[in-house]
């Protein structure tokens, strides 16, 4: 590389796609901007399965760039009008002056075949779906297709390289399990390095507001777990429902096992805790070995790259998913905080608003969030968890079917071809588009998501990588120095049994069951062994298992379940990592 290009430009073509010759006098701009500061290559892909046009044209570029005339095939392809044969590549070769044999023998060869393979390899490992596309110094632009919205890229990426750095990160798929493993080890460091009174204070720290004689204080650690963890169920009541109504628990074919999975991934947990605990003061505590944490799960799945199956990946989330909703109806259920009539009698009143306005379709998303602050406080004040709220402002947000693709495409192609009219027969160099017709593509763009998918498009990343980590470092903060741990009493063992034993042993075990008896079919890109992976790193139950155990326990037993917690999961991804890529291996051949 030149010492003075800051540019990299990838471009992935696909000459049987005709909007990209529209599209290359764009590139042409972005390069007379920069000069010799940027650096443009082609490259080949194609997102249309066995495209065999593909195949001849971008073996004819890759065969003329050996002889060198690379940019006059390239002319000669964008400028063909009709379908692309061998003839017609000869003869634009034999037009070029090269010599004919030569050009079959080296558009045959293995070397032309590994090239175009390794076009395609660089487009997938680029993440491109689509063609034209092009990269900015690596980085996949998902922009405008107008050169003033990629020089504007272009400045943002290469001024701002630490902003890009993070957006990298955030992209990555282990992002969030790794920000919250983070969080949970520098608060164990914390506690443990002579911090520990000072990390107890923040923890106990009060603040809230008051009105005339009333006062509502809260600990900091209370305003994260019942307040901020709120917003962390609407973002999994926001899933859950999206699953339900178009996802992955949608159809009842789609649905059963991962469902008969979850619940054995729950049922045998809880049985075996209450089989350690009989009798014991503690064996209230059985709903905590039954959570699975999503973000860690997925999060070290994906640790393992591509060779996952897709079809476990999904068989996973939605059981994590149907998971969320059995923890959240046990939370509801029997882990509540006495009962105050008056505050519970506020709250009706507050979801019956919220019920009125789903069945009038009221889509505001802002309205749904106020009444959700009002329900909060008061689901607090009747004693109930706190965090209900997040998940009944998810379930009253109301859903609408997602509009037709195929007719708002056609709209907004209309609207676009006469505004292009209009603009040619006023001359105007503007190129504005009236503001009628952009309200109306809008309008039409608006259709094909619902108001719970921008909503839950808009918190994902606020709860990822500040919610739950402060949820974490707020919460696993444990003395362990000079502390007595015995990981064999009840509670403790119990908690390690059920999720590092009850778990794979549930999910697993009622899945074998569900298909021995044809009550529903594993699919077959899965193989058992990797479903005995996939399980064992259900085991990991952090997040949800540390609130059932905030509101199961305190003091000095509920700092051992949080440990427990923390063993357990660990001996899980351990295990499960370790199952997991043995059996993917095996199933590859490897």
């Amino acid at each position: 590389m030149h010492k003075d290009i800051q540019i990299e430009l990838l471009i992935f073509v696909d000459y049987t796609k005709k909007i990209g010759r529209n599209g290359r006098h764009i590139l042409d701009n972005v390069v007379k901007h920069y000069g010799d500061t940027i650096n443009m290559k082609f490259q080949y892909f194609s997102n249309t399965v066995n495209n065999a046009e593909f195949q001849v044209t971008t073996r004819a570029v890759l065969t003329a760039k050996s002889f060198g005339k690379l940019n006059e095939m390239d002319l000669l392809l964008l400028d063909h009008e009709g379908d692309y044969t061998l003839d017609i590549i000869h003869n634009m070769a034999e037009s070029l002056g090269i010599d004919i044999q030569k050009f079959k023998q080296k558009y045959d060869s293995l070397e032309i075949t590994k090239e175009l393979k390794n076009n395609i390899n660089l487009a997938e490992k680029n993440q491109v779906k689509l063609v034209p596309a092009v990269t900015v110094n690596g980085v996949l632009y998902n922009g405008a297709w107008d050169e003033h919205a990629l020089i504007e890229y272009i400045e943002r990426i290469k001024n701002r390289p630490v902003a890009q750095a993070m957006e990298n990160f955030v992209n990555w798929g282990v992002s969030a399990a790794l920000v919250l493993l983070v969080a949970a080890i520098v608060a164990l460091i914390f506690a443990n390095i002579g911090f520990s009174e000072e990390y107890e204070f923040l923890r106990d720290f009060k603040f809230g507001f008051s009105a005339g004689e009333y006062n509502f204080l809260l600990p900091i650690e209370t305003w994260i777990n019942d307040g901020l963890m709120a917003i962390f169920f609407l973002l999994i009541g926001l899933e859950i429902k999206r699953e339900i109504i178009f996802g992955e628990l949608s159809s009842r074919k789609k649905a059963t096992m991962p469902v008969i999975g979850a619940l054995g991934g729950m049922i045998i947990p809880a049985l075996l805790y209450l089989l350690i605990n009989y009798n014991d003061e503690n064996a209230h505590g059985w709903g905590v070995p039954m959570a699975t944490d999503i973000a860690f799960t997925l999060g070290f799945m994906s640790m393992l790259g591509s060779k996952v199956p897709m079809a476990l990946k999904t068989f996973i989330s939605a059981l994590a998913i149907s998971d969320d909703l059995g923890a959240i109806i046990v939370i509801a259920l029997f882990y509540g905080d006495g009962f105050h009539i008056n505050a519970f009698v506020a709250a009706l009143v507050i979801v019956g608003i919220m019920g009125i306005l789903n069945y009038y379709k009221v889509y505001s998303n802002s309205i749904y969030i106020v009444l959700g602050v009002f329900l909060w406080f008061f689901i607090y004040q009747s004693g109930l968890h706190a965090t209900l709220a997040g998940v009944i402002t998810a379930i009253s947000i109301p859903s609408r079917r997602k509009g037709n693709l195929i007719g708002i495409a056609a709209q907004a192609s209309v609207i676009f071809k006469q505004e292009i009219v209009n603009i040619k027969d006023a001359d105007n160099s503007q190129e504005s588009i009236r503001h009628s017709s952009l309200q109306s593509i809008n309008k039409a763009i608006n259709r094909l998501t619902g108001p719970g998918e921008d909503l839950e498009h808009s918190l994902e990343k606020g709860v990822n990588y500040l919610i739950l980590p402060l949820f974490a470092f707020f919460n696993t903060g444990i003395v362990l120095l000079g502390v007595q741990f015995n990981v064999i009493t009840p509670v403790n063992l119990g908690i390690i049994l059920g999720l590092c034993i009850g778990k794979p042993l549930g999910i697993v075990g009622f899945c074998w069951l569900a298909s021995k008896f044809n009550l529903a079919t594993l699919s077959n890109e899965i193989s058992w062994p990797q479903l005995i992976g996939a399980a064992c790193l259900a085991g990991v139950g952090f997040t949800m298992s540390i609130v059932v155990a905030s509101a199961a326990f305190d003091g000095a037993v509920l700092n051992g379940a949080k440990l427990s917690i923390i063993i357990a999961s660990a001996l899980s991804a351990i295990v499960g990592l370790f199952i997991l890529n043995r059996a993917i291996n095996v199933s590859i051949g490897k």
